[in-house]
């Protein structure tokens, strides 16, 4: 069979990787892809949000499956446009992408749903929200615990975290008049700032079997020790000692369970990627988000430890027999990704600087080197991102795990290269800086 990969991060790489190692599946696509996914499949200069191209490749390479790696494709309706083409496709319909591509939605559906999550507000434009907030904190300007959020899609920035009046004036000021995140600053989203530690659980459905993955937790500020600004994500481990089993078992039935359910009875069955975006507060768990797709870089150590055929699984989701599947075999080691990005990322970055080192890297034992923000040109494997590499190792602990992917770390190099240097502390108790 033939599998069309959309994407070129380093979720798509770890995709490609994986697919591309079941017997069922005879050629990989990716499209558009990067120099990594080039050396484990076929590149496909196709962009990931033309849809009319990626359904008339489809339809032309006989695919059996497309498996949607990006956010924008599946809430623009790819998986929709495929479905009418009479293609198998691995991810949520349009209406349902909505859960990732309305902030406004998902907190919607999880007060439908009873699911644990931050109380919240919602406002059409920045005046009705900051009336709000100064009729709301009149008496405690300098104890504003708010996190604004950008309705939309904001490729994972969209989110500001605040402590007083004035940083809740100036978010909304950002999202809502300036709209430094374009259209999806139309609506704003206000909501209470939750203390905790943030994990990721993520499961497959075909709207009625639920497979839920490993937790694993993500890193997603830019800085050590939680510092700076939002980013797509520096680094992940999985699993993560922060979900025990009871905690996992109950993420199933309080919040992912409810969730599908009610997707279900509100006419936008769910079937794909359901990406819980948690904070374990004293309380217990609660939902920050809804992702509606692998994340990123949590599919890295999550599909490197799986030892189960991944095409299968994805197959039988997007078939509807989720409950034919065997139960899913995992390395018991743990896998920690550490995300190399480019000199002034999240912010403006230089593209084209040489990448210098994958190959001694790749000899480092128990080792990935998934490609994210990367191409091939004349002078070699250049940057073409902010997040360019996913170094991604296992071991038999965080600690050896972590120790692994920085050896790697260190054996790559191009001007400007940094990551974060405390991936997984968490998981070893070390408190932050």
């Amino acid at each position: 069979m033939n599998v069309l990969v959309v994407g070129s991060g380093g979720r798509e790489h770890a995709l490609v990787w994986k697919i591309s190692q079941s017997n069922r599946v005879d050629r990989v696509f990716c499209a558009p892809g990067n120099a990594g996914t080039e050396s484990e499949a076929e590149n496909v200069d196709i962009a990931a949000d033309d849809i009319p191209a990626l359904v008339e490749f489809a339809k032309q390479n006989s695919i059996a499956l497309v498996v949607v790696g990006p956010e924008k494709p599946l809430c623009d309706g790819l998986v929709d446009a495929l479905d009418q083409a009479g293609i198998r496709a691995f991810g949520p319909a349009k209406n349902a992408a909505e859960l990732e591509g309305s902030k406004a939605f998902c907190k919607n559906v999880l007060r439908r749903a009873a699911v644990p999550t931050a109380d919240f507000n919602i406002f059409q434009n920045p005046e009705d929200a900051e009336r709000f907030v100064s009729e709301r904190y009149e008496e405690t300007p300098e104890n504003v615990p708010l996190v604004v959020k950008a309705d939309g899609l904001a490729a994972g920035k969209g989110v500001i975290v605040c402590s007083n009046r004035d940083e809740v004036f100036t978010a909304i000021d950002q999202i809502g008049r300036q709209m430094q995140f374009g259209k999806a600053g139309r609506q704003i989203v206000l909501e209470e700032r939750l203390t905790g530690v943030e994990a990721s659980v993520l499961a497959i459905t075909d709207g009625k079997t639920i497979v839920t993955l490993p937790a694993a937790q993500d890193h997603k500020p830019a800085w050590d020790g939680d510092k700076g600004p939002n980013t797509g994500g520096m680094g992940a481990y999985c699993p993560t000692p922060l979900v025990d089993e009871k905690m996992f078992h109950w993420i199933e039935e309080n919040v992912l369970l409810p969730t599908v359910h009610t997707m279900k009875r509100s006419r936008t069955p769910f079937h794909g990627l359901l990406y819980a975006g948690l904070m374990v507060t004293p309380q217990g768990p609660k939902v920050l988000e809804y992702n509606v797709r692998f994340g990123d870089p949590e599919c890295q150590p999550l599909l490197f430890r799986l030892k189960s055929d991944l095409f299968e699984l994805l197959m039988a989701a997007a078939e509807g027999n989720l409950a034919d599947v065997p139960s899913l075999q995992w390395d018991e080691r743990t896998a920690v990704c550490v995300v190399m990005a480019s000199e002034g990322y999240p912010g403006a970055y230089e593209k084209g600087r040489v990448i210098r080192g994958l190959e001694e890297a790749a000899k480092v034992p128990d080792t990935k080197v998934f490609h994210a923000g990367t191409r091939r040109d004349a002078a070699g494997i250049v940057t073409a991102g902010g997040r360019v590499l996913g170094v991604t190792a296992m071991g038999n602990s965080v600690a050896n795990a972590r120790l692994q992917a920085y050896k790697a770390v260190k054996c790559i190099r191009w001007d400007g290269a940094w990551c974060r240097k405390d991936i997984g502390d968490k998981a070893l108790g070390v408190p932050s800086a």
